[in-house]
């Protein structure tokens, strides 16, 4: 709300005397003379900040001012006219500090500026400076760096503190640096001044939220750590007792009453003789512009720091640690532990020295007579430098212990005369004043160097030990449950993730001689300690005066500790160097504090919305009472404390307060007090200070709740005896749900707090109603359900009966916390008063309302605060019925009681209505017989043969809302007024007595359903409920879900969409339903008893049946992956055996049929070493096959029953054959042909294994050289003849293909209907498959895109088709995908491994032609423009000349299956195929490579010469790098280097058409460095070309060139074979087969 441009309308004319209105006085006089300064500057004041004499201002804009007495400049500024700080200008100050005599400023960016005294280093190393400076006159970059990260990063602050000797600054990491001198900094140094700022590492890893300086003594906020391993290991105790996660101040006080961690090792006395010493240097700039009325020694000279210093400034000695002396010290150490012994005068009354309570009212005020006669009094403002004088130098405590208050001779000018006195703290504090005089031991907060006289005239004051009470009471009591609320808080405040943390610690280190510290002693602190009796005390901020602190809490409590000489502590507690609650009127809560030099500043709530002032301190006095005063002390050096003759010991109220305006922040500094408030304009600050005073009411009000009713009620140890077991479950849960509500508001109460401290550059918007909506809803929600849960289940009236016996007598604790329209008369008292939070609500939704008047309706923040409002308004009265709905619901069970009901009773359950009165019954029903409806907001109950009036039942049945469909039945002739009710297990109808309980009964449904559902339930019209839900389920009636649990989708009372189901046997099935059935795809789980392992199942369903493409895991540990059809394996499939099933594994792909093997499949026998690719029938081998084994062998015939029956051909690997009849694997019986590998041959009858032996009855025939080949006889021993056709086999794999295109049969099916199958299925992928890589998803997208099919293909659209082949193939997910993956899996498992046997080769290559075809019928049916193979894709239509163009300067485009498919085959069925060509061309291979390396031992010219190759085609020069070279005779691999390379990358291409354009390549090179020498009209001819050719082959040494030679042959396309690249492969082969076979090579 900076920018003017972005103010609500109103703020556009706003004046500065509206906002950031400074007012400022001196500490608070007589009323009639308290004046106040009013400054009125041009800019608001947005920060105002107090020194000892001095002051600054920060301005809206970031203008920086001083006022006051600039000791650093000789100036002194009145505050009317405030001094511009010019160099800060343009540095965006966010924050500025006053220390006692230095300053500092914040930048937005986080940079330091310093200026101002800096005789300790306060000020820092400036750039400007040197460290000898004493004073920077002007502000100044203090650079705090951090040099323990590598490089040194300078650290961004957040916030700044100044004292008098030093400063803290806050890092936006949460760490604290600090510099200047004396042990407030908490450093691990002994090294002073410290002029550059080092990082407190005591507080390493804490998180600081706030930090503050007194004169000699700091203190810092600090969040809590997470409860340690000791508090986790007692939570089972806590629970097992039934004890409260609650914890209240007072058992935390009784567990800190005396505590060995209050007292520190660290703690010491600074000795006398370091603080003797003087520096007139440090002391004399403050003196010489002091005015007139202060003391000239308002600084403590060199008492301020634990080292002294030269007259130049610079240290003169070493500081060193006194030694604690044992005598002199009541703390003493064993083992390091520090260990308190009291004093043995704590006794009891009945030793005391004064039994009369008269003579000790005497002694009192004899005490208080001789201390104000004996001390002269310096000045009127100067009581800090006498308590700092003395506690300093001698260590002499000044502190009020036994809270004596001192009036003035009059006895009637100060505010009080008397106070109430503990009479036995008198006592002893006379016996130690006794002590203190004979030269006994002293206590430890009493020097032992300080002389008889000395210690007569101190003050009294008790030891300072932080003994809350007896000694008795210091062990912790076994029996008193442990505080757990600490240890649950910070899981609590997860929820508002952003707000302040209640979970914090209060630190302090530095001097402690007024006890300013809280540690219970007077000792100094080198380093930071935890205060102990604050932690758990939810402070939210700390403020240090010069010798005393004060810390305020969440709850609105103020604590203070330390000099209490003027009052300023606000109480009269003993002791006061421990924390100690100030006193408050009853109503008021204090919510920002300030502490000056000798008094305090509140601001708090009163009974309006405008805060108010408090003051509790040193009272000025009249002039003339000054000037007197002043008159006596002159010519009086002694300096010894005295107390202020007028203060107040309680908060007292400032009238002029309600003058002021809205106070949103206070200051204290030296002897002034300040505030900054704003004008109420068009209620928008009193609507800002309206929530955030009723937020802190509300949240004292819960925390009051917890501590004095809940905490007690729930570590009663009977509690669950008199709650019962159900009732005390929900019970904590209310209390837990409770406690998490209790920190939301107490962490939004302190966030509104910080919210008006800066109430003008805050942003509307930033309220942590409207950024933390969803937590307020939340927990408004939990709170509101778990203590509707508890009224449901009757829990108050037993919790009444409990909350009698632990309040006793205590009963009007409870009266505290009811509101005013509440009465304490029953149990009715605490439903009312737990219920009553419920109403903050409309506190929210009224004052964001306020708020959003305020801006005009078009503004960002009027949306933002209407939308909450709305948003609180919403759940205020939902909340509301809920309470209602409770309510009703607890009468219903109060007067239906009963054992038949109770088992009903549930409770997140609700009643909506009922049907006792007959209004609604089951149709045709008996007619005795008795029906009653009950319909609740979970479930609608039917009860049978029921007396409602009597609560009796014979039976009922529960029906689930969440699985219940209500339907009106409109069409009834019969006049019925019915309702249809459908169930997943059964459907009935209702009859309504009359129309309007139809329609009463039809809308409770519906809403009931809708609510139940997720929806509001409110508005819902009769017979509109979701037809189509998600719920959860369990079946009870007879069927195949018969005790199922099912969670998942549902269409009108059946299972339909996804879900999950799971029997009680173990059974599980997750995936798709349809009409309550499996249906799409699912994973199965079926457990197997006999093998106890389940079979596992991932695929397709239909009709509660395993149908379509899956993948079954048996128990036995066999897995088949492929088609099933109604629960039956079917069509193609792979079954790999497990080594659990069988003694051996094998490997079956292929057709089946009703769960067998039927049709053509491969049968791999690993163990056995045996491949079988043939015929199939009822799961044996039956009909034309093929066996090949690991040893060579191959047989091809017919197998009939399992077995090698009837005709057949074995080749071994040697080529060996033998043709004839076969009775057995293996075994031959019958007429046969033998014929040997050196072509003998041997006819007759054979019998006998193969393996083992033939018999033979026959003729041997050995042919003779010159004899004709015998045709007959080579046909008989030609391979293929028994082989099933290459057409026939892998029918299931394209099968499968063409269901999932929605055909029947190859062809037979709607093109549109494949086309939107394929959507579907790329659809399902994506919704169903949200982990796809990048890559993956944008091949789907591409996918989603179409061709068009139904046009005529042309040459300009031939390549969309081509590319979305590509894409689809490249995708298992797309049908052609698949089929690319099945059809490389069936090649692969038929030709990799036993199956790697060259006479499969021929079977193979006709294998790859029949996939060819079978896949471009598939294309063609998607695609139907597209020609028929080998015919020409026409060019598109266009103009005439184009098309002349065209037919002169481009070539036909003829499509075919082998150019279009094969490279989407072949790349992938490549490894396997030329591993068979390499084996057929093995014995050619092994003669050609054997000639290549021969002749490649020849060099360029003797090869080409040898070769043929006329020297015109010699090459002559050669080009290494760029650079020519002349080839010589001995030139070797330097001829025709481009042409070889070019023909080597055959090697790397897959399909013949790319091979082919390699060879083309080649030529073409070739011809590339041949017409440089020849005429430019050169042809080729065979004679010429052929020599040259060959040379380049000889040269590119290509391995297994016979494989791919032969490749090419079989598979190239028919349309090239007798053009030019069919030419140029003759050529190659003609190279390959004259190496081979040439003679003279």
């Amino acid at each position: 709300m900076e920018n003017r441009e972005e103010r609500p309308a109103y703020e556009q004319v706003l004046t500065p005397p509206e906002r950031g209105i400074l007012h400022i006085w001196q500490s608070a006089g007589p009323r009639q003379e308290l004046s106040l300064g009013k400054v009125l500057l041009s800019r608001p004041v947005l920060q105002v900040t107090l020194g000892e004499h001095h002051g600054l201002l920060l301005t809206q804009g970031g203008q920086v001012y001083s006022f006051g007495e600039l000791l650093w400049r000789d100036l002194s500024i009145p505050l009317s006219a405030p001094m511009l700080e010019e160099s800060l200008l343009g540095k965006s100050v966010v924050r500025v500090a006053a220390g006692g005599f230095h300053c500092g400023a914040l930048s937005e960016q986080g940079s330091v500026y310093m200026w101002g005294e800096n005789t300790a280093g306060q000020c820092g190393l400036t750039e400007k400076g040197t460290v000898t400076n004493i004073t920077v006159s002007e502000p100044c970059l203090v650079s705090v760096v951090d040099s323990e990260v590598v490089p040194p990063a300078v650290v961004r602050v957040t916030d700044l503190a100044c004292g008098r000797e030093h400063s803290l600054a806050l890092s936006s990491q949460n760490e604290l640096w600090a510099w200047g001198s004396g042990c407030q900094l908490g450093l691990v140094t002994n090294n002073f001044p410290v002029w550059r700022p080092q990082k407190v590492e005591h507080l390493a890893g804490r998180h600081v939220i706030q930090v503050a300086c007194g004169a000699y003594h700091s203190l810092a906020l600090v969040r809590s750590l997470l409860p340690q391993n000791n508090n986790t290991l007692r939570a089972p105790e806590k629970k097992e007792r039934g004890q409260s996660p609650h914890s209240s101040v007072t058992e935390r006080e009784e567990s800190l009453t005396v505590d060995d961690a209050h007292y520190c090792p660290l703690g010491v006395e600074l000795s006398e003789v370091l603080i003797g010493e003087t520096t007139p240097r440090r002391r004399d700039p403050r003196r010489r512009l002091h005015p007139v009325g202060r003391s000239a020694g308002s600084s403590p000279g060199s008492g301020a720091g634990s080292c002294p210093y030269s007259g130049d400034g610079k240290s003169s000695t070493t500081p060193k640690l006194p030694e604690l002396d044992g005598h002199a010290d009541h703390l003493t150490q064993i083992d390091g532990r520090p260990v308190s012994h009291p004093l043995p005068c704590w006794g009891a009354n009945k030793n005391s020295t004064f039994p009369d309570e008269r003579e000790l009212q005497n002694i009192l005020q004899k005490l208080s007579g001789h201390s104000l006669e004996t001390h002269p009094i310096t000045g009127p403002g100067d009581t800090d430098s006498l308590s700092s004088h003395t506690s300093d130098e001698s260590c002499v405590s000044s502190t009020p212990s036994t809270d004596l208050l001192i009036s003035s001779n009059s006895g009637a000018s100060g505010p009080y005369s008397s106070s109430p006195v503990c009479l036995d703290e008198v006592r002893l504090c006379l016996e130690a004043e006794k002590k203190g005089l004979q030269g006994q031991k002293s206590s430890s907060l009493t020097n032992i160097h300080q002389k008889g006289k000395t210690a007569g005239n101190r003050r009294c004051s008790l030891p300072g030990t932080p003994t809350l009470g007896s000694p008795r009471r210091r062990r912790p009591c076994p029996c008193k449950p442990s505080s757990a609320g600490r240890t649950q808080a910070p899981a609590s405040e997860d929820a508002g993730d952003g707000l302040p943390s209640l979970e914090t610690e209060v630190w302090s280190w530095g001097r402690g001689s007024e006890g300013q510290l809280g540690h219970g002693d007077q000792l100094a602190r080198l380093q930071p300690l935890c205060i102990k009796s604050l932690t758990g005390e939810e402070v939210v901020k700390v403020a240090a005066g010069s010798h005393h602190s004060l810390a305020v809490s969440a709850q609105c409590t103020v604590y203070s500790w330390g000099s209490n000489m003027c009052g300023q502590l606000g109480h009269v507690n003993s002791p006061v160097t421990v924390p100690q609650q100030a006193k408050l009127s009853d109503g008021l809560r204090v919510w920002d504090v300030s502490a000056g030099q000798s008094h305090s500043l509140l601001l708090a709530d009163g009974d309006c919305v405008q805060p108010i002032l408090l003051y509790c301190g040193q009272h000025q006095e009249s002039l003339s009472a000054q000037s007197e005063k002043s008159h006596q002390s002159q010519g009086s050096c002694q300096r010894s404390p005295s107390r202020a003759e007028i203060y107040s010991v309680r908060p007292t109220l400032l009238p002029l307060c309600m003058e002021m305006g809205y106070i949103s922040s206070v200051s204290c500094g030296g002897q002034s007090c300040a505030v900054l408030a704003d004008q109420n304009v068009m209620g928008f600050i009193s609507a800002i200070h309206e929530l955030a005073s009723r937020e802190r009411q509300f949240y004292c009000w819960l925390s009051s709740t917890r501590k004095l009713l809940l905490t007690p009620l729930r570590n009663r140890e009977g509690v669950c005896p008199a709650l019962g077991e159900p009732c005390t479950h929900l019970f904590f849960s209310l209390c837990e749900s409770f406690v998490r509500l209790s920190i939301l508001i107490g962490r939004h109460a302190t966030s509104l707090s910080f919210f008006l401290h800066d109430v003008q550059g805050a942003d509307v918007k930033s309220l942590p109603l409207l950024t933390h909506t969803d937590d307020f809803l939340d927990i408004y929600k939990e709170y509101c359900f778990a203590l509707g849960n508890f009224h449901v289940m009757g829990g108050f009236q037993s919790l009444h009966k409990l909350s009698l016996e632990v309040l006793g007598s205590q009963q009007s604790l409870l009266a505290q916390l009811c509101v005013p329209d509440q009465s304490v008369s029953g149990d009715a008292d605490l439903v009312s008063l737990l219920y009553w939070p419920l109403q903050h609500l409309r506190q929210y939704s009224r004052v964001l309302l306020k708020l959003g008047s305020c801006y005009d309706v078009l503004t960002e923040e009027y949306q933002s605060l209407n939308q909450g409002c709305s948003h609180y308004e919403s759940l205020s009265l939902s909340l509301l019925r809920r309470k209602k709905e409770a309510e009703t619901t607890f009468l219903f069970w109060k007067s239906h009681s009963g054992k038949n009901t109770e088992v009903l009773r549930l409770p997140h359950r609700r009643v909506v209505c009922e049907s006792s009165n007959r209004s609604l019954t089951l149709q045709k029903a008996g007619r005795f017989s008795n029906h009653w409806f009950i319909l609740f907001n979970d479930a609608l109950v039917h009860t049978q043969n029921a007396i409602p009036s009597q609560n009796f039942f014979s039976t009922h049945h529960v029906y689930p809302l969440t699985c219940l469909w209500v339907k009106p039945v409109t069409e009834d002739t019969r006049g019925l007024y019915a309702i249809k009710i459908t169930c997943p297990e059964e459907s009935f109808t209702l009859v309504a007595s009359t129309p309007q309980e139809k329609n009463k009964w039809l809308r409770s449904l519906n809403q009931a359903v809708d609510q139940v559902l997720g929806g509001g339930g409110q508005g819902s019209s009769p017979g509109v409920t979701a037809i189509s839900r998600t719920a959860t389920y369990t079946f009870t009636g007879e069927g195949r879900f018969k005790d199922a649990y099912y969670t998942g989708g549902w269409l009108a009372g059946r299972v339909h969409g996804r879900g999950t189901m799971k029997w009680p046997d173990g059974q599980t099935y997750s995936g798709n339903f349809k009409n309550g059935l499996e249906d799409g795809y699912g994973e199965s789980v079926m457990p197997n008893k006999v093998l106890n392992k389940p079979d596992c199942y991932q695929g397709q369903w239909r009709d509660g049946k395993i149908h379509g493409f899956g993948k079954y895991k048996y128990a036995s540990g066999e897995v088949y992956e492929g088609c099933f059809y109604e629960g039956q394996r079917q069509g193609y499939g792979m079954l790999s055996s497990g080594k659990q099933a069988r003694t051996s594994s094998s490997v079956f792909i292929g057709q089946w049929v009703q769960d067998r093997k039927t049709g053509y499949g491969v049968h791999d026998d690993i163990t056995r070493g045996e491949k079988y690719m043939g015929m199939w029938l009822d799961d044996q081998r039956n009909g034309q096959a093929v066996v090949v084994t690991q040893y060579g062998v191959y047989y091809e015939g017919t197998f009939r029953e399992n077995k090698m029956i009837g005709p057949g051909l074995l080749v071994s690997d040697d080529d060996t054959a033998f043709h004839g009849e076969f009775a057995d694997d293996w075994t031959v019986n019958g007429k046969g042909v033998l014929s040997l590998a050196n072509g003998d041959c041997l006819e007759g009858l054979f019998s006998g294994e193969w393996s083992t032996g033939l018999k033979v009855v026959g003729t041997y025939t050995k042919p003779a050289a010159d004899e004709p080949d015998n045709k007959e006889r080579n046909s008989l021993f030609r391979l293929g003849q028994y082989l099933v056709p290459s057409t026939q086999r892998w029918r299931g794999v394209f099968t499968e293909c063409w269901s999932r295109l929605g055909c029947t049969a190859a062809g037979r099916g709607e093109r549109t209907t494949a086309w939107e199958n394929i959507a579907v299925t790329i659809t399902t992928a994506q919704r169903h498959s949200p982990n796809l890589s990048r890559s993956q998803s944008k091949a789907l997208e591409s996918l989603e895109f179409i061709p068009q099919q139904g046009e005529a293909v042309t040459t300009a659209n031939f390549d969309n088709i081509r590319r979305y082949l590509i894409k689809a193939c490249e995708t298992p997910i797309h049908p052609l995908g698949w089929l690319v993956e099945t059809l490389i899996t069936v090649y692969r498992m038929t030709y990799v491994g036993v199956g790697s046997n060259r006479r499969l080769l021929r079977q193979a290559v006709q294998e790859v032609q029949a996939y060819l075809t079978h896949f471009f019928s598939l294309v063609r049916f998607l695609f139907p423009g597209l020609p028929d193979d080998g015919c020409i894709i026409p060019e598109p239509p266009a103009s005439p000349s184009k098309s002349r163009h065209n037919s002169t300067t481009e070539g036909v485009v003829v499509v075919s299956c082998s150019s279009l498919l094969l490279p989407l085959l072949l790349p992938r069925l490549y490894p396997p195929l030329f591993t068979l060509y390499s084996l057929q061309e093995e014995p050619e291979e092994a003669q050609y490579w054997e000639r290549i390396i021969r002749l490649n031992k020849q060099p360029d010219q003797s090869l080409l010469s040898f070769l043929g190759v006329q020297e015109k085609f010699w090459p002559v020069w050669m080009s290494i790098l760029g650079e020519k070279k002349q080839i010589v005779s001995s030139s070797k691999d330097a001829c025709f280097v481009s042409a070889v390379e070019t023909l080597q990358q055959i090697s790397t291409t897959f399909t013949p058409s790319d091979k082919l354009l390699v060879i083309q390549k080649t030529f073409e090179e070739l011809t590339q460095e041949v017409k440089p020498m020849l005429d430019g009209n050169f042809l080729w001819c065979m004679d010429d070309l052929l020599p040259l050719f060959l040379y380049v082959v000889l040269r590119a040494r290509i391995r297994n060139l016979g494989a791919e030679v032969s490749l090419i042959e079989d598979l190239m396309d028919t349309n090239v074979q007798h053009g030019e690249m069919g030419l140029m492969f003759t050529t190659l082969k003609a190279c390959y087969i004259q190496l081979q076979h040439e003679s003279t090579l």
